[in-house]
This record gives structure tokens, C-alpha cells and sequence, in this order.
């Protein structure tokens, strides 16, 4: 057989989803929720466990801030911002109805201050004042938001301003908030500040401002470390929480609550059940040796280990660990000269013997032609 190429195949999960616009692994929620949106999901691999009207299309107030702050951070990491930049706080930035820092208008804050302030105590004026500093107006800022929920691909998200005040034309959808959420967990700093539960902010002039954390589960609920509350009579209270716990982080949105401690108290129920129904397990590291070898003919080596050419993580119920198996598809045998990462074939993940995901096979390592002489006795070898 002709050596062939193969399509490399990312480990997509067939079963079980790996993106927060996937099915949802069971049928509604296995719990009462008098939220009318929510969904739980697991970070890395996105897996929706159960959701509840989570395309809907709602307000979510400060939650919005999770966009502005993600910007934020994007651009720490990118090394285009660094934490001792110092903003100048406008005017109407100072002037933000709402949850506020009390930043004074025209003092110089360092960024970590402002980052500090918009992330603990959900603050409108540090959130302007980001979004200037970033964009040079809010209005410049709001659509770099935009641009970035089109990136992410968020149908149903539409933002006016960066800090959730009401406004005509706004609004969100619990799935959208999750992955949001998720991009957020991809970022160290932002759990630097959303984790702590008080904290000060000293004003340029010598002042102070007292900070608590809106999010009372960073408190109150074990292995919680943000992320996000909201809350207008408009959006009614909302939360997006998270926690990690033996390896496993998951995300609870809840939206549309009508009063607060019922948020806190839904969000817990959701993270309570995943953390006792579900594991997050690396099924696969890139790299791996499959175990088996492909025969090389007219080459240095007689044959070439197949590797996996990515790795696998997976959500799995309880249980289902042991009732994966892997079947590989390979050709009869490859024509030296073979390259190290040459693609081969796949490896089928089954579950319960259905497959539910492949991942690339790839050679091992280089299979050289041999040099003349060596080749000769070959030759002699495969005569015989």
C-alpha cells in the first residue's frame, strides 16, 4: 500500500460538547432553578452540563463588565498595557451613576488600581476610565467590544456601553456570558483581584476607599475565584460564578433572578452538582506512544512508533473513565523516507465502544533511507 496522506483531525469531542454553543449533556436542569437563564459548564473543554433558556436575550447589568475587563487583559498579556500605567481620570468617567470607586476626576491612578477597583467592587467610573485609557472614548471602546464578541462568535450579544447601565439596544444571553467567562479563565490576573473578597483603594489625594467584593460566593462557597454579579431593576440580579476543585473549573451563569441571595444560592446549587457528577480527565497528552508500529519498507529502521499528534481532555460522568478504549487506523506499511510528525492515520476514542473523538496519528520519529551500503544488504534481505 502507497503511503497517504490524512487530514489532521483536532480531538473534537463528538459526545460530549467542547465549545459553550454545543448540547447540552443532559436534558434541562436537574435541579429547580427559578432563574429564568442559566447554564453550567466545564472551562477547558467547554462542555455544557445542562442549561436552561441559555440563547435568551437579556440585560445582565455589570456582567457587561466582563468584556471590558477581558479587553483589558488581553492587552496586559499582549505586553501593549503593563499594571503601572497611569490613567488620568476623566470627568465622565468620575461622574458614573451606579457602583463607583469614587475615582477623582483628573488624579493619575496606576492601571492595577483601576483594574482593582472595576473587578472587586464592580466600579462604573473604573470601567470608563478603562475603557478610555484603552480606546481614547467609550464610544471608540464599545466597538472594539463588539468586534470582540463577533471574534468569539456570540450571536446573541450586542453592547452600548462597557459598564451594564440600562441602555436601549443592549443585551446578552447566559451562553454568551459563559463563554465569555470562559476567555476570562484564561487569564491569572484577573483572579489576583476577583478572588479577594476586601480590599482598599488610596486615592492620589491621600483618601481611601473601602472595596468588597460583589461576588459573596468568593467568601462563602469553597474554591470560588470570581467572576462576575450584576444587578438593575432592569436585569433584575445576575450572577456568572466559578470555582476549581481537583483539577476541574467550572462556570454557573445565572440571569434574571429576582433578588439577590437567590443568585448566590442557585449558582452554588449548579456548581455543587457538577463537582459531585463529573470529572475533567486528560484522556491524551500530544506526544503519547500509541503502542503499536507502522512496518517501514527500503529504510534504516524496519519500522516507526506512531505518537498522537494532540492530546485529549475530556468531561465525563462519574463512572465513565473505564469504559474508554482507543482503535487505531493505520496503513499496511510506509516507503522510507518517513518524517518525525508525519501524519499516519488516527486514533479512534470510543466510549462504551461508540467513538466520540479522533485524534491525529503521526510518525514517532524520522525513518531515514539507509546509505548505500546499508541499503545493499537490504536489497539482498528483501530478495530473498
Amino acid at each position: 500500500m502507497a503511503r497517504f496522506s490524512c487530514i489532521l483531525i483536532c480531538a473534537v469531542l463528538f459526545l460530549l460538547p467542547v465549545s459553550a454553543l454545543a448540547a447540552p449533556l443532559e436534558e434541562g436542569a436537574p435541579m429547580t432553578l427559578t432563574a429564568p437563564s442559566a447554564i453550567l459548564l466545564e472551562a477547558d473543554t467547554g462542555a455544557v452540563i445542562f442549561e436552561k433558556n441559555a440563547d435568551e436575550r437579556r440585560p445582565v447589568a455589570s456582567i457587561t463588565k466582563l468584556m471590558t475587563l477581558l479587553l483589558a487583559l488581553e492587552k496586559l498579556d499582549e505586553g501593549s498595557m503593563t499594571l503601572e500605567d497611569k490613567i488620568t481620570v476623566s470627568p465622565a468617567a468620575a461622574g458614573q451613576p451606579g457602583s463607583q470607586a469614587f475615582l477623582d476626576a483628573y488624579a493619575v491612578y496606576p492601571l492595577k488600581d483601576i483594574l482593582k477597583a472595576t473587578i472587586i467592587a464592580s466600579a462604573n467610573d473604573g470601567a470608563v476610565a478603562l475603557a478610555e485609557y484603552i480606546a481614547g472614548t467609550e464610544d471608540g471602546f464599545v466597538t472594539l467590544m463588539n468586534q470582540k464578541a463577533e471574534a468569539l462568535g456570540l450571536e446573541n450579544t450586542h453592547y452600548i456601553n462597557c459598564t451594564g447601565l440600562p441602555a436601549d439596544g443592549q443585551y446578552t444571553c447566559a451562553r454568551d456570558v459563559a463563554a465569555i467567562s470562559r476567555e476570562m479563565a484564561k487569564h491569572p490576573t484577573y483572579f489576583t483581584y476577583s478572588s479577594t473578597w476586601l480590599d482598599s483603594l488610596t486615592h492620589p489625594s491621600g483618601r481611601t476607599t473601602d472595596l468588597t467584593n460583589t461576588n459573596r460566593l468568593v467568601r462563602f462557597y469553597r474554591d470560588c475565584d470570581g467572576l462576575k454579579t450584576g444587578s438593575t431593576s432592569e436585569a433584575k440580579y445576575c450572577l456568572s460564578a466559578t470555582a476549581e476543585r481537583n483539577g476541574m473549573r467550572l462556570i454557573a451563569v445565572v440571569l434574571g433572578v429576582p433578588n439577590s441571595q437567590t443568585r448566590f444560592d442557585e449558582a452554588r446549587a449548579m456548581m455543587d452538582y457538577g463537582f459531585a457528577n463529573y470529572s475533567h480527565v486528560q484522556v491524551a497528552r500530544t506526544g503519547d506512544l500509541v503502542g503499536v508500529q507502522v512496518p517501514v519498507k527500503l529504510g534504516a529502521r524496519d519500522a516507526v512508533d506512531v505518537s498522537l499528534g494532540s492530546g485529549l481532555s475530556l468531561l465525563l460522568r462519574n463512572g465513565q473513565q473505564s469504559q474508554l478504549s482507543f482503535e487505531t487506523h493505520l496503513p499496511e506499511f510506509l516507503n522510507a523516507p518517513v518524517e518525525a510528525g508525519e501524519p499516519l492515520g488516527t486514533v479512534q476514542v470510543l466510549l462504551a465502544g461508540r467513538p466520540i473523538a479522533e485524534l491525529p496519528a503521526v510518525a514517532a520519529y524520522s525513518v531515514r533511507l539507509p546509505g548505500l551500503l546499508e541499503g545493499f544488504f537490504r536489497l539482498l534481505e528483501n530478495w530473498r
